[in-house]
């Protein structure tokens, strides 16, 4: 312990933090060695084991109880009355989690430089979710199912063992990504997208290596941007003798900033994950066809930086986060025959603000997302109404709800940083709103003016 110490000094970290990194970046040999496996039942014993182990030693002796009532709750309810199993255990392991956040309250360890299995029943608690929702969507005539339901469907219950390893395979528990729960047996049986002819499986190992230098490449940028880029200097009485455009700049910066830690740990599990081959997504349609390895992205860095509308990040931001709330929440709160509509929008981004924790920064980023996005798609619809004549007004029209995405956004981001209700309300208060009052005014405008020519994006 003392030899981690001084390392955590070295490099400017807590040694929880350090004991949890080097925990997380053994899932990358654990994923490597899960190709070893003879059979799906070696590999679903090794999936819950290695899982359950590697959660024990980033997190320390208790972790893996924290995960014992909500696995207990979905399992048992797929069992019971797999009709409504779904939905009881979306409520069931979203109170769970809420009364988790409360009660150990991470964000404020996180800020101090402790860590907890908290954040890995945050990712838990979507796959249980998924996994019961899917095996519900079994029950139903096809024809009353969307496409994502029909593929993730199942039709059959999964064992237990099935069900533990899809839950702790390769360490993903840690921090993610979410994946289905057909994908996870598919893979473990060598059927579907992963069914190969002999001597036809493709090489992980040149992508491996290229995700790992990303990750690298963001881990270094984090460690060169965050110690010269505070943001608890927003909230100091100086900030406020700074120009306006000063001030909202150094919000930019402090969102550009925290986001590289993101990067950095969603790349090492995109690379743990290429290595065992369940990141494999099919091949390429060049000749000669060439492997993908995108199942397993969870962000596109230079599609979050340079998104040209707010509607874009979602997809590109936390990847899989975003495809479970539109396949889960934001899809089946739509009635039959509707269109989504700002309503689900907004939902969807509570559920997300409560799945993060319950923290008034986290509610007031999320709903300013729900309205940056309106907003953004005002201006998309003004953008495609440029008639051709006027084409020469179209690269203004991207720059314009490219500039308002990249400065609203990062505005938004200090509540996720700073997460105290107050001290969101004074960083937003010290641009003076112009982030909350721009998306509101633009939607409202939207709603009443309406281009002729008019493409939804």
């Amino acid at each position: 312990m003392a030899g981690m110490s001084d390392v955590a000094v070295a490099l400017g970290i807590s040694v929880p933090v350090l004991r949890f990194l080097v925990f997380f970046f053994s899932t990358i040999p654990i994923g490597w060695l899960w190709r070893l496996m003879p059979n799906p039942t070696a590999r679903h014993l090794y999936s819950a084991i290695t899982g359950m182990l590697v959660s024990h030693l980033a997190f320390g002796p208790g972790a893996n109880a924290l995960f014992v009532f909500p696995l207990v709750v979905t399992y048992a309810s797929m069992v019971i009355h797999r009709p409504s199993c779904g939905i009881v255990s979306f409520v069931l392991d979203f109170a769970f989690l809420i009364s988790c956040h409360v009660y150990y309250m991470s964000g404020d360890a996180w800020k101090e430089g402790g860590i907890d299995s908290t954040g890995a029943l945050m990712v838990l608690t979507l796959k249980l979710v998924s996994c019961a929702m899917c095996y519900q969507d079994g029950l139903l005539e096809e024809e009353k199912l969307r496409r994502t339901q029909k593929r993730n469907r199942l039709v059959r219950r999964p064992s237990v063992l099935e069900y533990l390893g899809y839950c702790f395979c390769c360490g993903t528990h840690l921090a993610g990504p979410v994946y289905e729960m057909k994908d996870y047996i598919d893979w473990s049986e060598e059927q579907g997208l992963w069914k190969f002819s002999e001597g036809n499986a493709p090489s992980p190992y040149r992508d491996t290596l290229r995700v790992l230098l990303k990750a690298l490449f963001c881990m270094g940028m984090y460690m060169l941007l965050i110690p010269r880029v505070r943001f608890t200097r927003i909230l100091e009485p100086e900030f406020m003798q700074w120009k306006f455009w000063a001030r909202w700049f150094y919000m930019w910066l402090c969102g550009f900033s925290a986001r590289w830690k993101y990067y950095f740990i969603w790349s090492i599990s995109e690379a743990s994950l290429i290595i065992s081959g369940l990141g494999f997504s099919g091949w390429s349609s060049s000749q000669p066809p060439r492997p993908r390895w995108d199942q397993a992205l969870n962000v596109d860095i230079p599609g979050v930086e340079l998104a040209g509308s707010a509607a874009e990040v979602p997809s590109k931001w936390n990847i899989h986060i975003s495809t479970w709330l539109r396949h889960y929440v934001y899809e089946r709160l739509v009635p039959p025959g509707k269109k989504a509509g700002f309503q689900q929008l907004l939902a969807t981004q509570v559920v997300s603000a409560v799945w993060h924790g319950l923290y008034a920064g986290y509610i007031m980023f999320f709903v300013h997302t729900a309205v940056l996005i309106s907003g953004s798609r005002a201006l998309y619809r003004w953008q495609k109404a440029i008639p051709d004549h006027l084409s020469f007004l179209r690269p203004l029209a991207w720059f314009l709800n490219f500039a308002y995405t990249l400065l609203v956004l990062n505005y938004a981001c200090i509540g996720f940083l700073v997460l105290d209700a107050r001290d969101t309300f004074t960083a937003y208060k010290s641009v003076y709103f112009a982030g909350t009052l721009l998306p509101i005014a633009l939607t409202a405008i939207g709603t009443v003016i309406k281009p002729r020519k008019t493409r939804v994006q």
